[in-house]
């Protein structure tokens, strides 16, 4: 009985160790060129390159990127999309109540005091992450069609300022994407 109990014990801290993590950690050493390649590649079953490409178009615009440039002759898309940080957009009139009639009550506690003579820093704070995608479409062999992508992350500051650039370095977002890209290569072959 003790020893069902200790296996039992031993399980459940086996168990309790697992834990789901959002957002995997970086690789202790810097990945080289071809360890990159082998998530960021993908091929496909058909020599049509601008089939392929329409599927990557379709795929990106659906996963709400901005397709900046697509050259069809090299095979190159560039994309961009822009994810809100921050829970409020400032246009100069859109204020919360609350914002309102705390400057309401700063501005009649204030009156009468001198202001500071130094005028006082803006400020910033992280608004806007861009994700940039950069796609190459290219024959591979003579019935296959290549397809590489990499995924660069920004972080934006309230001026437009890059706080911070890093490669998208999760082999699972790409395979995600290359999912999504395989449904799509199948709904275009379908012509749908």
């Amino acid at each position: 009985m003790e020893r069902v109990f200790g296996l039992l014990i031993a399980l459940a801290l086996l168990v309790s160790g697992c834990t789901i993590v959002n957002r995997p950690q970086p690789p202790d050493y810097e990945q080289t060129q071809l360890e990159r390649r082998q998530y960021q590649q993908r091929d496909f079953d058909t020599n049509d390159t601008k089939l392929v490409m329409k599927a990557v178009l379709n795929t990106l615009q659906d996963d709400g990127f901005t397709v900046r440039n697509a050259v069809v002759d090299l095979g190159l898309i560039s994309a961009v999309k822009e994810i809100m940080l921050t829970n409020r957009m400032r246009t100069g009139q859109e204020r919360t109540p609350a914002e309102t009639w705390a400057e309401i009550f700063a501005a009649a506690i204030s009156r009468g005091r001198a202001q500071p003579s130094t005028p006082q820093q803006p400020q910033r704070y992280r608004n806007i992450e861009q994700i940039e995608a950069t796609v190459n479409v290219s024959p591979f062999g003579t019935r296959q069609t290549r397809v590489r992508v990499s995924f660069v992350a920004r972080i934006l500051d309230n001026e437009g300022a890059v706080i911070e650039s890093y490669p998208v370095t999760d082999p699972n977002v790409y395979q995600q994407f290359f999912l999504k890209v395989d449904k799509g290569v199948f709904l275009e072959k379908q012509k749908f």
